[in-house]
């Protein structure tokens, strides 16, 4: 099988980074990149035998600099997929167009709802009954994209952040490694109207109600 080779993007401790790794995907991570010279998930990806990368954006007097200096990095390891796990940049139109079908993001909540940070104190304070994360193409809009796969959680009587936070982290560590499954596969195919079709996946039945159903 040749491996699909994939770089990946993180800023801080890299938890969906880890899940990436443990899930044993068909693929060759080429390298691990940061804008943080100090994000803890840089010492992890260097214990594993990681090509490991800082690119610190505050040497950067533009976005498009910045921009430029990591496209530059990504292409010279052959990454042909671009999977952000926690890296918090805005990244611009040109960054994005360039990665075009090829870059991927998760994302703490059931997009379009709650975008942008502090999401699941969004949740809270808009009362929703479900919560979730979703993994979806980046487009040039914040949080924005044709989505490949979602999963949900209940938002319980008594939760805080930290506790609905917890439970989507959790399902964030399911569902990215099988998007990133399904891309390395060859089983993902964006349509140009935005639709995603994705083969052989097992359709989930039922729904998910919160509050469960008496």
């Amino acid at each position: 099988m040749v491996l699909k080779r994939i770089a990946i993007l993180i800023s801080g401790r890299g938890s969906n980074m880890e899940a990436l790794l443990k899930a044993g995907l068909p693929a060759q991570v080429c390298a691990v990149i940061s804008n943080d010279p100090a994000a803890k998930g840089l010492a992890s990806a260097r214990s594993q035998g990681l090509p490991v990368l800082a690119i610190d954006h505050k040497a950067h007097a533009t976005r498009e600099s910045f921009d430029a200096a990591l496209a530059a990095a990504i292409d010279a390891s052959g990454a042909e997929l671009v999977v952000l796990a926690g890296f918090m940049r805005v990244l611009t139109a040109g960054f994005v167009e360039h990665y075009r079908g090829r870059l991927i993001n998760i994302h703490p909540s059931l997009l379009p709802s709650f975008k942008g940070l502090h999401t699941h104190r969004q949740a809270l304070d808009a009362g929703v009954r479900v919560h979730g994360c979703t993994v979806h193409f980046v487009t040039p809009e914040l949080d924005h994209g044709p989505v490949i796969i979602q999963a949900a959680v209940p938002v319980l009587q008594d939760d805080d952040e930290a506790h609905l936070a917890a439970r989507v982290l959790a399902e964030e560590h399911r569902i990215y490694p099988q998007a990133v499954r399904w891309l390395c596969e060859g089983r993902v195919r964006l349509h140009a109207d935005g639709r995603v079709e994705i083969t052989n996946a097992a359709a989930a039945g039922g729904a998910l109600h919160s509050p469960p159903l008496q």
